[in-house]
């Protein structure tokens, strides 16, 4: 080997052993807001020097490891001014930063760092992250800010249609969409039938939803993850915010107990607009109310403690003779623990519940059902260096689902009670998650997910011959709900029916040319929990069913691929990406059947198949005085119920058919400008494919009636969907002797009264006897104004 040669691999590995040897120690803390002491997520620490960083997690902790020595740290989020500090690091050393918000002049084009850019390093994909004040300055129906509606202006997310509660993610059903408030499970997002979200944007801290690339720590859904969480409350000072609406107003109150260690969030929200009502000799009511608190206490500089909360009710009133009541509750008690400035823990006891009562008085009785579920979860977070991070945790989940009570609402009503069988089960997760830069330009997040849930006994189930609880007529071609052989008992304590799957997650990021990168991944996910509705949108009277003996749990696989930049520095940004998915076990329902208190739902129901693909389009702009984006998708969305045997038909003959929410078109603007100090404008436009639904394509007469028959389902479209919202914000000239700040809010929705279609009915005309297509619609133009205000 020429002396060289030797020479240089004898200085490589000189070098190597240097660095190996060199004293590694790590800088670790909290970051806080200054004027709050809030946590915060996702604030950026940066080593100049060494090109490398890290941010905080979901409660502003922060870990990174480094070699012994002398660095500039550099702390940047979202408007907040930014900190320089130098720092010696001969030791291991915790840090805490607390951030000042940025005070801008307007007159000059404000460029500000945006939590919402894109960041293209990291492995994460398929994800979209808002923030609190992006939600409040998007039109939306009455003038409310809302969770939900703002998501629905990103690329692969749509709903039902209007006043819809719910959302569907990349072609997939609402029910499979895991939605949780403070890491507690939501199972009903909406007010008033879907005119309004449950969550009340001004006790919002963090928005993210993950269409598809899920990390392993979430589970039991196969759609989408929605996490939100709330703000921890102000510890230093007493504020007050909140709104006064047309139909509805909100208060935010957060302080101190003790400064700087313990402080509360108390916030409520209820709509009013029924009490005007009796003015127009209307004896209905329908209205909301919610309540969100929060109370945080650092214990000390390793430990603190949450205990969060929501609870929420709608009620609907048609003269007292028919009330429907529902709404969701929910609590968390959780402990955050420092084992050391590198293993971060979180320990969460959770409780959640959703309730759905109904009362008809003409009848005689009421109507109680729900779901139940208690959550025990220990999720931690490991640093090991500043290549590799560790999540691993576990939970278990035990839930209690009531399909329905009857009791009678007086002594003369001759109604009988009667519960329908209770169903229990419980579902058990455990996880790891690994964060792993592979070189500078090459990022890895992977990890598995082991699922288990078990169907527990209850006081009555049905047995069927050869376990078949559906009939199939060959001669009508038609299916029916099969007759029982016998009625058993299986006590709580045995288990009818267990699952086990195997979740794993991998998702990759290559940077290339600085700006920009490629991301893969593929994602497994199961669900054992189902919707059981034959609507196109959640209603509150649907039920939960959990999987068991004759119901499998879902099963999704999704690949995506996308292509990521940054324009100009990140003033811009573009987002391209594809998905596939295939989901097993998504069950349908056989013609004709009926679900409302079906004591044996097994009867009507078969297990199908589904599928979507789809390309996803994001371009924003991100800074000055004009930020927003374009977003479009391009979707299909199917699904498939074939014959148990082949002499069976099965659903639609077997053959593929869309999903009632599919949306082959998908297009969304959105622009905020900022005018000056006083006054800021937004709008919105909406265009979406009409939704898939069922037209008679034929009659007969049969008895002197007219009966119509239908054809392959969901062959036909509603029209297209399409509106424009506006709105424009008056922010009076502050008086800097006055605390109170006040802002007003003038919105118009549907600018252009677009009646668009919610269904299309047919009948027959009285006066030409000819039958006639008639459109309901919900919304024409609306305009509204709302006043907010804090101090």
């Amino acid at each position: 080997m020429p002396r060289h040669y030797l020479a240089f691999l004898l200085a490589l590995f000189g070098h190597f052993f240097v660095i190996q040897a060199q004293e590694r120690y790590t800088l670790s803390g909290t970051i806080f807001e200054a004027s709050s002491n809030e946590s915060l997520i996702g604030v950026t620490v940066a080593v100049s020097e060494l090109k490398t960083g890290t941010t905080t997690n979901e409660y502003g902790f922060y870990s990174i490891t480094l070699p012994e020595g002398e660095y500039q740290i550099i702390v940047s989020y979202l408007g907040f001014q930014e900190i320089v500090q130098t720092i010696t690091l001969n030791k291991n050393v915790k840090l805490d930063f607390n951030l000042t918000e940025k005070t801008e002049e307007l007159q000059e084009v404000v460029v500000t760092d945006n939590v919402e850019k894109l960041d293209i390093r990291k492995p994460q994909m398929s994800v979209t992250s808002l923030t609190s004040n992006t939600i409040k300055e998007i039109p939306v129906v009455l003038g409310e800010s809302d969770v939900i509606k703002s998501l629905l202006l990103l690329p692969g997310v749509t709903s039902a249609g209007e006043a819809s509660s719910g959302f569907n993610v990349r072609g997939g059903a609402a029910d499979q969409n895991l939605i949780l408030l403070d890491e507690a499970t939501v199972f009903n997002s909406s007010h008033l039938f879907g005119f309004f979200s449950v969550f009340n944007p001004d006790a919002i801290k963090d928005v993210k939803l993950f269409k598809g690339g899920i990390p392993a720590r979430y589970g039991g859904r196969v759609s989408s993850v929605l996490d939100i969480f709330q703000k921890e409350g102000n510890s230093k000072e007493f504020k007050v915010n909140g709104g006064i609406g047309a139909v509805a107003s909100r208060l935010l109150i957060e302080g101190p107990i003790q400064k700087d260690k313990t402080s509360f969030l108390a916030g409520g929200r209820a709509s009013y607009a029924h009490l005007f009502l009796p003015l127009f000799d209307i004896d209905n009511k329908a209205y909301f109310y919610d309540l969100n608190t929060k109370i945080t206490h650092r214990i000390n500089e390793n430990n603190s403690v949450f205990l969060s909360g929501y609870f929420g009710r709608d009620l609907f009133n048609v003269s007292d003779r028919f009330v429907n009541e529902y709404g969701n509750a929910v609590g968390n008690l959780r402990w955050n623990h420092l084992f050391s400035d590198k293993l971060f823990s979180n320990l969460s006891l959770i409780y959640s519940d959703y309730y759905y009562g109904l009362e008809l008085d003409f009848v005689g009785f009421e109507w109680n059902s729900g779901i139940q579920n208690f959550n025990l979860k220990y999720d931690l977070k490991h640093y090991l260096n500043n290549k590799l991070q560790l999540n691993y945790g576990i939970n278990s989940i035990y839930y209690v689902f009531n399909p329905g009570k009857i009791v009678p609402n007086s002594p003369d009503s001759g109604i009988v009670e009667d519960q329908l069988t209770k169903k229990y089960a419980n579902e058990n997760a455990a996880y790891i998650d690994i964060e792993h830069e592979i070189t500078e330009n090459l990022s890895i997040e992977y990890g598995l997910r082991a699922s288990q849930f078990s169907r527990f006994g209850q006081d009555e189930f049905f047995v069927y011959a050869d376990d078949n609880p559906v009939d199939f007529d060959p001669f009508t071609q038609t299916y029916g709900e099969a007759n029982p052989i016998d009625t058993i008992s299986p006590g709580r304590s045995e288990t009818m029916k267990s699952f086990f799957n195997l979740e794993p997650r991998i998702s990759m990021s290559y940077t290339f040319k600085e700006n920009n990168s490629i991301k893969a991944s593929y994602t497994r996910l199961a669900q054992y929990l189902h919707l059981i509705s034959n609507t196109n949108s959640p209603t509150p009277l649907d039920v939960w069913t959990p999987s068991g003996p004759f119901v499998e749990p879902q099963l999704l696989d999704q690949y995506a691929f996308g292509y990521f930049r940054n324009i100009q520095e990140g003033a811009y940004s573009l987002e391209a990406e594809t998905f596939y998915k295939t989901i097993q076990n998504r069950i349908d329902y056989i013609d004709g059947a009926n679900l409302i208190a079906n004591d044996a739902i097994e009867q009507v129901i078969l297990n199908g198949e589904a599928r979507a693909y789809g390309l996803e389009l994001l371009f924003r702009k991100n800074e000055g005085r004009f930020t927003g984006w374009l977003a479009y998708t391009l979707s299909k969305s199917e699904q498939r119920t074939p014959g148990r045997t082949t002499l069976e038909t099965g659903i639609n003959m077997g053959q593929w058919y869309n999903t009632p929410y599919d949306k082959t078109h998908d297009l969304s603007v959105y622009g905020s400008f900022e005018l000056n100090e006083k006054w800021s404008f937004n709008a919105n436009f909406i265009y979406q494919t009409g939704q898939p639904t069922n037209y008679p394509i034929g009659q007969f007469e049969f008895e002197d009636m007219t009966v119509p028959y239908y054809g392959l389902r969901n062959k036909e479209r509603l029209p297209d969907y399409h509106r424009l919202d506006i709105s424009a914000i008056l922010t009076p000239k502050r008086n800097k002797r006055k605390k109170i700040q006040s802002e007003w809010v003038f919105s118009i929705y549907n600018a252009y009264s677009r009646k668009n279609a919610a269904s299309i009915n047919f009948r027959e005309n009285e006066d030409t006897g000819r039958n006639e297509a008639i459109r309901t619609s919900i919304f024409g133009i609306i305009p509204s104004v709302t006043y907010n205000f804090k101090f």
